[in-house]
């Protein structure tokens, strides 16, 4: 008999140089509008770009009925909802946190809100520092070297599945 895959009860991922190419607190001006063409731009008028996958990473997951969230450390909290909103994403993210600080906090939060413990959390972010800190309690965390990708989301699913075989 196969032994069934792993999954998360809960996928997390960061913002900056993970869903999106930019730091929202300086590569980018708030607030943030569509334009009259249905873009998102930002104050001076510059089209704000996502990853390319990014989209259809998110569908495909929440298709999976994979629980997801939003963890980020910027101080532009506001631009970074706001684009979140304006992507359309938020129906994606039961939970979000975002705020500076360590990202050990932002898991708690999650761990306090869904009841989930942090060993059955899977989370995607760009930075070593985060990935090391997270790895520390118990997350399984995978580095986002160039943007969210579906391969980088079914590798991700596969150590999730590998590291918590019983």
């Amino acid at each position: 008999m196969a032994s069934a895959t792993k999954k998360p009860q809960l996928i997390v991922f960061d913002l900056d140089y993970t869903l999106w190419p930019f730091w929202v607190d300086t590569h980018v001006t708030p607030p943030f509008r569509k334009d009259k063409k249905g873009d998102v731009v930002d104050s001076t008028g510059e089209k704000i770009r996502f990853y390319p996958e990014t989209p259809s990473v998110l569908e495909y997951l929440h298709r999976e009925g994979y629980k997801m969230a939003v963890a980020s450390r910027t101080g532009e909290i506001e631009g970074a909802n706001q684009l979140l909103q304006l992507f359309n994403w938020n129906r994606y993210f039961q939970y979000k946190e975002i705020y500076p600080g360590c990202k050990v906090k932002h898991f708690n939060q999650f761990k306090k809100k869904s009841g989930i413990d942090l060993e059955d959390m899977l989370f995607f972010d760009d930075e070593h520092r985060n990935i090391r800190d997270l790895k520390a309690h118990g997350v399984v965390s995978i580095l986002v070297q160039n943007g969210m990708t579906m391969k980088v989301v079914e590798e991700g699913l596969k150590v999730f599945s590998t590291e918590r075989k019983n």
